[in-house]
């Protein structure tokens, strides 16, 4: 393929990070003129507004999304003998974090439509070994909170939101996350981005927020006096500082997102299987993910597409149920779940995307699905 020929990118981090990158790199300078590199008052700051943004009491930094899932069962005392419900379909960091504090992942199938954990299957994987759920707001799009809330309620759960790919997303006009405890990710391609791993974690209560800051600094009441044993995913001043740049552009990223969504649904709606509508919530698009007409392969599809330069990909192209390191983690046939990773597609819907590029995408769509009939009648 030409490298002149037109190109949808389905990431372009130098072009998303350009308009900042000045502005950053102050940013820095100040941090390392002060000096305190870890756990310095651009943390504290990003804490803050990042509160003030969900609408929570309180919010704590962490290296990474998945510490973030790691240190929040810790601090509701999930370990070995556990067993905690979460969706099989997602990233494997969500069963991970499971598996990291000791405990059992129960893998579960998701709803088919909207491609997120189904509630009733919550409901059906509960054991008196149950200690917490977790729920996956995947592709940006909120699952449905008040009933898996009712049912953490009910079964005394601890009810925890995999936030990972929905800052900024909203369920029923509330941003999720501050139900009982919500658990972030800033990782480069995330919609509210770092450049490098950052995360944090929700949390409604003054004595959760200060037990987390304890585990993520080596369980420390002081320098002096550590209270706990634990680990130390800090998140560095840096990151902080680097974020507290873009944070006020983030509503602006997800604008961008959602027009490009809307293109898309007005201009595919007849050729593919599209993203659940909006409805009452706020989906932030971190992905765009659709489906293609029975009669296509799902895979001649993406090649058919990458051969017109659309960066399309597959999120995520197994189930979490069937990679080897979770092999018997869903109790169940998961059907629903391994048919939708058969069949879905991520096109490209970055905010950085031009008006060409989303037309690119639009027609290679079309074209490609045209083709692939026409082929298909002809063989």
């Amino acid at each position: 393929m030409s490298t002149d020929k037109p190109r949808a990118p389905y990431v372009d981090l130098i072009a998303h990070n350009a308009a900042f990158k000045q502005r950053m790199l102050e940013a820095v300078g100040r941090v390392i003129d002060h000096g305190w590199f870890i756990l310095g008052p651009e943390v504290q700051e990003l804490e803050r507004r990042v509160a003030e943004y969900l609408g929570v009491a309180h919010a704590v930094g962490v290296n990474t999304g998945t510490d973030a899932l790691v240190l929040a069962l810790r601090l509701r005392g999930v370990g070995p003998g556990d067993e905690v419900i979460t969706s099989s379909h997602g990233f494997v960091a969500t069963a991970s974090a499971v598996r990291l504090v000791g405990a059992t992942p129960v893998l579960v199938e998701v709803d088919e439509d909207s491609m997120l954990i189904d509630p009733a299957a919550i409901e059906e994987a509960i054991t008196p070994r149950t200690r917490a759920v977790i729920a996956v707001h995947l592709n940006g799009h909120p699952c449905e909170v008040d009933a898996i809330a009712a049912i953490c309620e009910r079964h005394a759960l601890t009810f925890i939101e995999d936030c990972a790919q929905a800052y900024g997303t909203r369920y029923r006009g509330a941003q999720v996350g501050g139900r009982d405890i919500g658990c972030f990710s800033l990782h480069p391609l995330k919609v509210f981005s770092a450049c490098g791993d950052a995360g944090f974690i929700t949390v409604r209560t003054e004595e959760e927020r200060d037990r987390l800051r304890q585990m993520r600094n080596l369980g420390l009441r002081d320098r002096n006096n550590c209270a706990i044993a634990s680990n130390n995913p800090r998140l560095h001043t840096v990151q902080a500082a680097m974020l507290l740049v873009k944070i006020d552009a983030v509503d602006g990223f997800i604008a961008a997102r959602q027009a490009n969504a809307a293109a898309y649904r007005e201009a595919l709606r007849d050729v593919v299987v599209l993203p659940p509508e909006e409805g009452e919530h706020r989906v932030i698009y971190s992905a765009f993910v659709i489906r293609p007409p029975e009669d296509i392969e799902r895979d001649a599809l993406v090649a058919a597409l990458h051969e017109r330069g659309v960066d399309a990909k597959i999120h995520y192209p197994y189930a979490i149920h069937q990679q080897p390191a979770y092999e018997g983690s869903a109790t169940r046939p998961l059907p629903v779940t391994e048919r939708v990773v058969s069949r879905i597609i991520s096109l490209p819907v970055i905010a950085e995307l031009t008006p060409a590029q989303r037309q690119l995408v639009i027609d290679g769509v079309r074209d490609a699905i045209a083709t692939l009939r026409a082929e298909r009648a002809s063989s």
